[in-house]
């Protein structure tokens, strides 16, 4: 069955008419990420594995205590 996936761009991207933006777009069991410069390519994945890198990434952002 094909599902027409409904695109949102992030409210991070820099506001502009210009192609600057991440988009995400869910699916049954899939969430789809792309770059709005390059529409054609997009990475698909579960809830799960984009939750742990998008932890691990924020954890990367903050300076550890010293």
């Amino acid at each position: 069955m094909s599902h027409t996936l409904h695109w949102q761009k992030s409210s991070f991207s820099d506001g502009g008419e210009g192609n600057t933006c991440v988009e995400v777009a869910a699916s049954p069991g899939n969430l789809h990420l792309r770059e709005s410069d390059t529409p054609g390519i997009e990475l698909a994945t579960a809830p799960g594995p984009l939750a742990h890198l998008i932890r691990g990434v924020k954890a990367a952002a903050v300076p550890a205590a010293p």
